[in-house]
């Protein structure tokens, strides 16, 4: 039978996609829930997956065409591999889809449980005969649920991965060049961007914070919390929420304009820019007035990962009402974050740095870390954002205004 594979729905806020890379050929032996094509969009990249065993018959959309929701991609064949196709392709679907001791994974499944060390024995399985599909390892990874596990028999070394080949360098006889095209992601990116300073009347401001306190209490309790809820206790979860707190003090920071129209949002989603491989993507803690630290950390977390493996849905990087961008991870001292529109500021967290600072005449050595809050002034005053950063400040220097709210 005759299966019409087609591009995903799209959200209104996507126009449409990039077919980015076939994963299979036609004429090649396909298990159910393999990974087919790569569908590149503004935001995310979309895997479109085989609906059943069979046979991607012919191909209709070539890489680096532009389509539409829903719009038709391929011809699959489901059933029987026919005689006619590749010969090596049949003993290597096969291979791919072996059981992994007495389990029987798809090859994306198996992918994502290696690369995230899970055995195959513990996920519980959902798929046609007791087949362990992506959704079930990717279930396992989020919850934790799990089967009693079997022991895992002694297997041959899985193979090497093979890495894309770089962009080869182009030689004019004295210096070399390579020239690859700019990505859609990467080139919303460099859109946004350029609007943003276009469009905004954009400055940035400058406080420090001393870590000390949080460092303290996150060294005293890190452990006890991490048995507890699972997650480690990073730094984050106390920025974002100190900032939901100072959100709510000033109003207009959390606000957006909207045309001639400004629009004070009475909820605080608070993104979280994550760089990826594909480019600086920005997935959106949803009402961070109601999470606690642990919540903020799995769900960062979380991001973290799927951000890693492209796994991001769209919806999960639509809105938000503010944002929050650490480049102290690469080993940033200073720096000044561009506006994500239509939000009208945007803070960045910087490395902690050990610094003499004057304490009651004294010297003293403390961790110091540079906050610079950039923000459009049509919408912000400057007392309001100076207020909003020494509000932070204030919080992390003395955490249990968080829990107290004062």
């Amino acid at each position: 039978m005759s299966i019409e594979i087609k591009a995903p729905t799209f959200p209104e806020s996507v126009a449409d996609g990039t077919v980015a890379t076939w994963h299979k050929k036609p004429g090649e032996a396909v298990q159910r829930d393999e990974l087919l094509v790569d569908i590149e969009t503004d935001k995310v990249v979309l895997e479109v997956v085989a609906p059943a065993d069979g046979m991607l018959k012919n191909v209709l959309k070539e890489e680096g065409d532009v389509v539409l929701s829903d719009e038709v991609l391929a011809i699959f064949v489901e059933g029987a591999v026919e005689a006619s196709a590749p010969q090596n392709s049949a003993p290597a679907a096969a291979a791919s889809a072996a059981p992994s001791g007495d389990v029987i994974m798809s090859p994306a499944a198996r992918k994502i449980a290696e690369e995230n060390g899970v055995q195959a024995a513990s996920i519980a399985a959902t798929g046609k005969d007791g087949r362990v599909t992506k959704e079930d390892v990717l279930n396992h990874l989020k919850t934790g649920d799990s089967k009693p596990a079997a022991p895992a028999p002694s297997a041959a070394p899985a193979p090497k991965k093979e890495t894309p080949a770089a962009p080869a360098f182009v030689s004019d006889g004295e210096r070399i060049e390579k020239r690859v095209p700019m990505t859609r992601l990467r080139a919303t990116i460099a859109r946004r961007l350029v609007e943003a300073q276009q469009t905004a009347a954009m400055l940035t401001t400058y406080n420090e914070v001393n870590m000390a306190p949080v460092m303290e209490l996150r060294k005293k309790y890190k452990d006890q919390f991490e048995k507890k809820h699972g997650v480690k206790l990073g730094f984050m979860s106390f920025f974002v929420k100190a900032a939901t707190e100072a959100l709510k003090r000033f109003p207009a920071v959390n606000a957006s304009i909207d045309g001639n129209d400004m629009v004070y949002h009475g909820y605080q989603d608070i993104g979280v820019a994550v760089s990826t491989e594909r480019g600086l993507v920005v997935p959106i803690l949803r009402d961070t007035d109601g999470m606690g630290l642990a919540e903020v950390e799995s769900t960062i977390a979380d991001f973290g990962l799927r951000a890693r493996d492209g796994k991001l849905g769209i919806d999960e990087m639509q809105g938000g009402t503010f944002t929050i961008s650490n480049g102290g991870t690469f080993g940033s001292l200073m720096s000044t974050p561009i506006l994500n529109p239509p939000q009208t500021a945007i803070m960045g967290m910087h490395k902690i740095q050990e610094r003499p600072m004057a304490v009651n005449g004294q010297v003293v050595i403390l961790p110091m870390m540079y906050l610079a809050l950039s923000y459009d002034h049509r919408m912000i005053d400057g007392k309001e954002a100076v207020q909003f950063l020494v509000t932070i400040k204030d919080l992390l220097e003395d955490p249990a205004r968080l829990l107290l709210d004062i």
